[in-house]
């Protein structure tokens, strides 16, 4: 076992601002099948959980009664298929890193820390969104809301990519922005760094974390500390 000290960070609203372009694939969908759209800031209330969640919350938020549950399901199956299908054709057109990521990656490749990816994204869209914002090469690993048959907030989303780095959950950390986070580093008994106003309709007070930041600049700092 190498137990080098392991960085786990969500993607959504973590690493960075992906809510423009959820917003523009998500209201593409609901004006094809008749609902109402939503801005960027209730965009980023319903991203953490993945597309799934994200259209099925919308919907369900002013179903129409005329539909019964089956057809409900199997709509919201074609809607989320729709979504997936123009999201991946426009990844990266206003998303950005949130502050300070790209010289935190490089600060702690430096010191030799392992990091990955535990977002509930698919993970091929997973992948090609860090390959196409430019910060894919700093992970080893990537592990999205159907690599494994479970997802956050199941520790076990984070505990198996841990496993898979060869390292250790007592020198492991996460980073997050989200309940959906924080849940799963606590039950897994790693540690983790919220970051402020995340992807998620919570206030900070109300999600369990042991540090908190507005974002990655200075957040070495705190790191250190676990090393």
């Amino acid at each position: 076992m190498k137990q080098n000290f392991t960085i786990l960070f969500d993607l959504d609203g973590t690493l960075a601002d992906t809510a423009p372009d959820l917003m523009h694939a998500h209201n593409h969908v609901m004006k094809k099948f008749g609902y109402s759209t939503k801005s960027t800031n209730e965009i980023r209330n319903l991203a953490g959980k993945g597309a799934n969640v994200m259209i099925g919350r919308s919907i369900w938020n002013q179903a129409k009664k005329e539909f019964g549950k089956v057809d409900d399901e199997i709509i919201k199956k074609e809607m989320v298929k729709e979504f997936l299908s123009f999201y991946e054709k426009n990844l990266v057109i206003e998303s950005k890193l949130i502050n300070g990521v790209k010289e935190f990656l490089i600060w702690a490749k430096n010191k030799n820390i392992s990091m990955a990816v535990c977002t509930n994204k698919q993970e091929h869209i997973a992948i090609n969104f860090l390959k196409k914002i430019g910060i894919y090469d700093f992970f080893e690993y990537v592990a999205g809301h159907n690599t494994f048959d479970y997802c956050k907030p199941d520790p076990r989303h984070l505990t198996s990519v841990i496993e898979i780095l060869d390292g250790d959950i007592k020198k492991s950390l996460m980073i997050g922005d989200s309940e959906t986070d924080a849940n799963a580093a606590r039950d897994a008994g790693i540690p983790i760094i919220l970051l402020e106003d995340g992807y998620t309709e919570k206030n900070t007070t109300e999600i369990y974390h042991n540090h908190l930041v507005k974002d990655f600049i200075g957040i070495e700092k705190i790191v250190t500390k676990y090393l």
